[in-house]
């Protein structure tokens, strides 16, 4: 039958390995810069159709886009003539929380509004 030991276990050291001499080598570590590229972006544009007024679609540019309505007015008849017009450029998530605004106001006001992302290139 084995005893067990008494009191507390003494701690194990590990031996720290050392050079035995100098040999007066200097090691440099350079910092490298990574280089990360910019997010892909996306531009969200509107659809033309046969019912949406003018009008709600200059208000659907200055309302989500920040346009004025110079530049609305003009995005807008882009649209109508074009058959498409681009409102902004944004990264990909706020392209498509664009896009679903856009989409819940046309709805909730009984337009077919169609509104889409698109990657750019």
């Amino acid at each position: 039958m084995a005893t067990e030991p008494k009191g507390p276990t003494p701690p194990v050291t590990i031996p720290q390995r050392r050079p035995d001499y100098d040999d007066g080598g200097t090691a440099v570590l350079e910092r490298k810069t990574l280089k990360t590229e910019p997010p892909q972006m996306y531009q969200v544009v509107l659809l033309n159709d046969d019912y949406t007024p003018m009008e709600f679609v200059v208000l659907i540019l200055q309302e989500f886009f920040s346009k004025d309505r110079e530049t609305a007015t003009q995005i807008m008849l882009k649209i109508h003539l074009d058959g498409k017009g681009v409102c902004g450029v944004y990264s990909k998530d706020i392209a498509a929380t664009k896009v679903d605004q856009v989409t819940e106001m046309s709805l909730k006001n009984g337009h077919p509004l169609q509104c889409l992302s698109e990657p750019l290139e």
